[in-house]
């Protein structure tokens, strides 16, 4: 089949190696902060202790799961129902604490839920400080209630995961091969009379063909549709001619993402003068943030010194210049310059650190529109590119 690739065969005992770290990132977390036990009901999160995959989408709105996580101690996991993920000791069944599970009474519920909590913190737990996930506000005052100190386990989380293992490198790498043969495909078929819905329906059949998980959104647009950005597929027929636009945000193998964006002209040429001006500034933009990044830097020293950006396209930016990505996009979020003082938050770039350098470029009101977007590992001296999808060399002067 031509959607398939060969996947890398990564041996069992690698791969336990591999959850072995994240485990242990994670329970270093929670040390630095002295919590006892993390309470996890984000799939991504649930991914990243345990390998949970049921499920995903559903879990992510209605939390039937949830895992408890010990400083030290037994990992207790309910609700699942494979019993087979790395790490689990006991599998239990959930009480439940959406209403969906639960129905409308959620107190009633939340007060079974914390009986169960109590049970297995006094036997387990040296303290009452537990990091949580997002709740109901009745589990979360019921909980309160009883004395657990709660604190959020969202920024404990994306500490752990921000640096990486050798085999999760090697996932990334294997979604980024992924996506990029679904891209593939998608040029080859950008041809007059094809929607956009048609075009990008092709990385979804590629993602699931190859044992992907799903794309975050349908970031694909055309014409002058790519400008503002941020617009989603619609049943547009593209034309010879148009600017095509994308952003992949596909969540591949093993839960690990690739987070490409690429823009090329529907049926291929040098296209018009202003799209070709708007894609030799987003190609220069993201080259030279590329070029910048070293380890030690502050992410405020990043955004000081990002590229300039010419003034006819300045305000119309992206809203980052770059972002973290892993099992899907995490932190950190380094704004652009102009936004820091509102939404910056500072912190050093570290080797094994996997960023995503982002570029768009449009004219206010314009319509025309340029994402582009390439994946790196932070290394000892700099970066190593991830992406490796041809940029359109008939676009740039």
């Amino acid at each position: 089949m031509k959607d398939v690739i060969l996947e890398k065969d990564i041996a069992h005992s690698v791969l336990q190696e591999m959850f072995d770290y994240r485990l242990s990132r994670l329970r270093q977390s929670m040390a630095e902060k002295d919590v006892s036990l993390a309470i996890l009901l984000n799939p991504v999160s649930l991914r990243y202790a345990i390998d949970f995959n049921e499920y995903q989408l559903f879990q992510a709105h209605i939390p039937t799961c949830y895992l408890f996580v010990p400083l030290k101690g037994p990992i207790v996991m309910h609700g699942a129902v494979r019993r087979d993920f790395p790490n689990v000791a006991e599998y239990k069944r959930p009480n439940f604490i959406s209403s969906f599970d639960g129905g409308i009474d959620l107190e009633s519920k939340a007060k079974i839920f914390c009986n169960q909590l109590k049970k297995y913190t006094d036997e387990h737990c040296k303290n009452n400080k537990i990091a949580i996930e997002r709740v109901s506000p009745e589990v979360f005052n019921t909980l309160k209630s009883v004395g657990f100190h709660l604190i959020d386990a969202e920024c404990m989380l994306e500490q752990a995961k921000m640096i990486k293992c050798k085999t999760e490198i090697e996932c990334i790498k294997h979604s980024i091969s992924v996506a990029e043969h679904g891209m593939k495909l998608m040029h080859q078929s950008s041809v007059e009379g094809i929607t956009e819905r048609q075009l990008w329906s092709i990385l979804h059949k590629v993602n699931i063909a190859n044992n992907g998980s799903w794309i975050e959104g349908h970031m694909l647009s055309s014409g002058p549709r790519t400008n503002p950005w941020l617009q989603e597929a619609t049943n547009r027929t593209i034309v010879k001619g148009d600017m095509i636009a994308f952003d992949t945000d596909l969540i591949g193998p093993r839960g690990y993402m690739a987070d490409i964006s690429r823009s090329w002209v529907c049926e291929g040429g040098k296209g018009n003068a202003e799209q070709r001006s708007a894609y030799q500034h987003a190609y220069d933009e993201v080259n030279f943030n590329i070029d910048l990044i070293k380890p030690g830097m502050s992410f405020f020293e990043l955004s000081r010194k990002a590229f300039e950006r010419n003034k006819i396209f300045k305000a119309n930016h992206y809203p980052c210049v770059y972002h973290g990505a892993g099992l899907t996009d995490e932190y950190p979020k380094i704004y652009y310059q102009e936004d820091w003082k509102r939404d910056g938050c500072d912190g050093f770039i570290e080797p094994n650190m996997v960023l995503c350098v982002e570029s768009y470029s449009g004219k206010t009101e314009g319509e025309v529109g340029v994402k582009l977007e390439e994946m790196v590992l932070v290394n000892e001296d700099g970066v190593e590119r991830l992406s490796h999808y041809p940029f359109e060399d008939s676009l740039l002067n």
